[in-house]
């Protein structure tokens, strides 16, 4: 299944003008002590079903991770649970340090 992706400069604008963007990081415990995006609200992967029925299917999300991988998973469980608007961070906390905060640490 093709995952809708935002750039983290799209998704850095967003997150600067105040749209109403859910951030959902589906790292460990671990890697997200290491370095996050403060708005970003931590659900790793594996507990991802837990928490799925409790978010409004008509909200916009985005989903990050390390590199882009996991990321990916969660939007297509996203979608196949009947959400509409998710898109996957290309490049996840990667990306997000490189071109937007390198000031956070990084673990690779």
């Amino acid at each position: 299944m093709q995952v809708d992706e935002i750039s983290v400069v799209e998704l850095k604008s967003k997150l600067d003008n105040g749209s109403e963007v859910l951030l959902i990081d589906v790292r460990e415990p671990e890697e997200y002590a290491i370095c996050k995006i403060e708005q970003a609200r931590l659900i790793p992967l594996q507990t991802l079903a837990e928490y799925v029925g409790n978010f409004d299917k008509t909200a916009s999300y985005v989903i990050c991770c390390k590199a882009g991988g996991r990321s990916a998973a969660a939007v297509s469980y996203f979608k196949q649970q009947g959400f509409g608007d998710v898109k996957n961070l290309t490049g996840g906390m990667m990306s997000w340090v490189q071109e937007i905060d390198p000031t956070l640490s990084k673990y690779w």
